[in-house]
């Protein structure tokens, strides 16, 4: 998950929290003693910067001359969101460079991506069928396809491409090349290169989707350093060869001055394993296993989570190891930003209402067994398979009718602290995670001889639940902080406090900005959003909630946070501004759409023709103020409210009169945070 979601995912972030938060950063991925955008690029000789050295054979796909000045390595996979948005500034720097750059690709497909893997068999068939033409062709169209992997796809893509059939279906079957790909992974491992997308540029390490400009001012600076090498002798084709000769081969070593600061800083605290939390089992839930246990587990799970499916095996070795002893009971976490979550769980809990426990497991496998094909017409299938009544089906998935049931859910996970998933309390003890069978064994283990105990001080076996959580915990329970090294105190009061999770921030509101809501509504909600962001997206039903469940009590005011890695979300900021400026809300909300539903175009020609077909927008304004970046000023004064206040954020993020609600929560976190405001200002 954190791989996932480092700004550059998440995905954040993402997922540790279950908030979705794409943060800004600009310093990951800077490359070391890398020149700085718009400064002269100088030479740098071979031993003036790190160096990693990394082989380029025949055997890798690559694109330029083997002779370039520059040879850029690329550690990359097909479902990576991150190496997807990348590809136009890959695509720039062909352009821009020609001969003097080579680009060298290296698989590296995640854990958590599925499709991952089958995708890099089918690009190297293709290169092993039609050398580098047809492995880019191919990679082209894993990434113009990144969310429809599926087997029947890559066939359809290699069938396009003209390859040899026989053979492509032939090397997935027999996992061809999954040697070479193991061995890419292995080297990627050993550089210390685990994330995606990772780039060495001539053996120096630039990390992450990074802007054009820090490629350049790399580029450049090798470039330099190349013709100095070539100018004393060396041969074009052995520049690579010579600077990369005395690279490292396992991972740098961490800077030693901010390991120090580190330990300045107050620990983190983390959770208790030790704590038990009262988690109630209120009316007929899905369950499996004894009627009468010694342990319950409560597994917190979302069917769209890759974590939550891996798990799955070792809940099943729990229930067939520890028999009549142990039940797990299942309750609903649909995180935000999986788009196709929140309809399977109605899909689950439906097939429970029907037919109790037994379908919802036959649901629930059935559900995990096709994590990507969870669209509604699939769900249909997949009931009409169990042989569920249709028409109560489909009606249950049109009015929510479970949506009650699972938001409570998500409330009581969240308010224990259980954000992400998969999630688990074993008698009230909580493991984090898709932990292997020997995690859950020591906490089951330690909870059988607790409930036996219960049992020998006379409470009743079907009382031993009730008991073991009584006097739970109904927050999150955290370790105190280690005691801090001499020092480190002075060191800490002489850095900036972290704000208060009360904190409110003074950010002014702005007139003459997009929004819903009345002037002098109770609660006003400042919106800080990308229309590049992913998260940004998958927030909109729950505004729309929003907008629905508090009508005037509630405005909603529209500011602008592109983030700077997002390399089209600027000039898409003042397209949608200036659609404001000439349409007003309503056009300004239309256009809002538009972009978020084509996040993947948002090139000045695509801004020009949805402002064209939105209707009723002066054309030639609309590209003069494009030219001259007449709302530049605009965008730029909304992420510098941010900074005056003090506040540092990533996309979504929302000041709810002022306090801070980050990420694309559920609808239960917007709720409680304007209730709260709603009951302030009542007061």
């Amino acid at each position: 998950m954190v791989v996932a979601f480092v700004g550059g995912l998440a995905i954040g972030n993402m997922s540790a929290s279950g908030s979705g938060t794409e943060i800004a950063d600009t310093d990951s991925g800077s490359p070391s003693a890398a020149v700085q955008p718009g400064t002269a690029a100088a030479p740098a000789a071979a031993g003036d910067v790190e160096r990693f050295r990394i082989a380029v054979e025949d055997a890798q796909p690559s694109k330029g001359p083997a002779d370039a000045l520059v040879t850029i390595v690329e550690f990359s996979e097909f479902e990576c969101p991150f190496c997807s948005r990348v590809n136009p500034t890959m695509a720039r720097i062909v352009e821009e460079y020609g001969d003097d750059v080579r680009i060298v690709w290296r698989n590296n497909p995640l854990p958590f991506h599925q499709n991952a893997g089958p995708a890099a068999q089918a690009a190297m068939e293709a290169y092993a069928q039609g050398g580098s033409d047809k492995f880019w062709a191919m990679h082209d169209k894993l990434f113009e396809n990144q969310r429809t992997l599926t087997r029947e796809n890559l066939e359809r893509f290699a069938t396009e491409l003209g390859l040899n059939m026989e053979r492509f279906r032939g090397a997935l079957d027999n996992n061809t090349h999954q040697e070479a790909i193991a061995a890419d992974q292995a080297l990627a491992q050993q550089i210390g290169a685990r994330g995606t997308p990772n780039f060495f540029v001539n053996g120096r390490n630039l990390r992450g989707a990074q802007p054009f400009e820090r490629f350049k001012a790399l580029i450049d600076e090798e470039l330099a350093t190349a013709r100095g090498l070539v100018e004393g002798g060396t041969a074009r084709g052995e520049v690579y060869a010579a600077l990369t000769r005395d690279g490292r081969t396992t991972p740098a070593p961490q800077p030693t001055q901010p390991q120090q600061a580190n330990k300045n800083r107050p620990a983190r605290p983390q959770p208790d394993p030790a704590a038990v939390y009262r988690v109630p089992i209120e009316g007929n839930v899905p369950s499996k296993g004894s009627d009468n246990p010694l342990v319950t587990i409560v597994e917190v799970s979302d069917f769209e989570c890759p974590f939550c499916s891996r798990v799955n095996p070792t809940i099943a070795q729990i229930l067939e190891e520890y028999g009549d002893d142990v039940r797990v009971v299942w309750f609903n976490n649909p995180l935000p930003f999986h788009q196709n979550a929140p309809a399977a769980h109605q899909a689950a809990m439906e097939a429970f209402d029907q037919g109790g426990s037994e379908k919802f497991w036959a649901m629930h496998d059935k559900l995990f067994e096709n994590q990507r094909a969870l669209g509604r017409a699939e769900l249909e299938g997949y009931a009409e398979e169990l042989g569920l009544n249709m028409a109560q089906f489909r009606s249950a998935l049109d009015n929510e009718e479970h949506k009650d049931v699972i938001e409570a859910q998500q409330q009581l996970a969240q308010s224990l602290g259980a954000r992400g998933t998969p999630s688990f309390f074993v008698n009230g003890r909580n493991v984090r995670g898709a932990q292997p069978f020997p995690a859950f064994k020591r906490v089951i283990d330690e909870e059988l001889a607790r409930a036996r105990e219960l049992i020998a001080n006379g409470t009743p076996r079907r009382g031993v639940y009730a008991a073991a959580i009584a006097d739970g915990a109904t927050e999150p329970q955290m370790l105190a902080a280690p005691a801090q090294p001499a020092g480190a105190q002075a060191a800490q009061k002489a850095q900036p406090a972290r704000p208060d999770a009360d904190q409110v921030y003074e950010i002014p509101v702005p007139d003459g900005r997009p929004g819903f809501g009345p002037a002098d509504a109770a609660v006003v909600i400042q919106e800080f959003t990308d229309f590049q962001c992913p998260f940004c997206s998958r927030v909109l039903p729950t505004l729309q909630q929003v907008k629905e469940r508090y009508g005037d009590r509630v405005r909603l005011v529209f500011r602008n946070y592109p983030l700077p890695f997002h390399q089209q979300a600027p000039l898409a900021h003042q397209a949608a501004m200036e659609v404001f400026t000439q349409g007003g809300n309503d056009k300004f909300w239309a256009y809002h759409d538009v972009l978020f539903q084509n996040m993947r175009a948002l090139e000045r020609a695509d801004l020009e023709r949805y402002a064209e077909e939105l209707g009723g927008i002066n054309m030639a304004q609309f590209r003069q103020a494009l030219d001259t970046n007449r709302h530049e000023a605009v965008v730029n004064g909304d992420m510098e409210a941010v900074r005056s206040a003090g506040a540092r954020i990533g996309t979504p993020s929302f000041f709810i009169n002022g306090r801070l609600l980050q990420g694309a929560q559920p609808f239960p976190a917007f709720q409680a945070a304007i209730d709260r405001a709603l009951e302030e200002a009542a007061n």
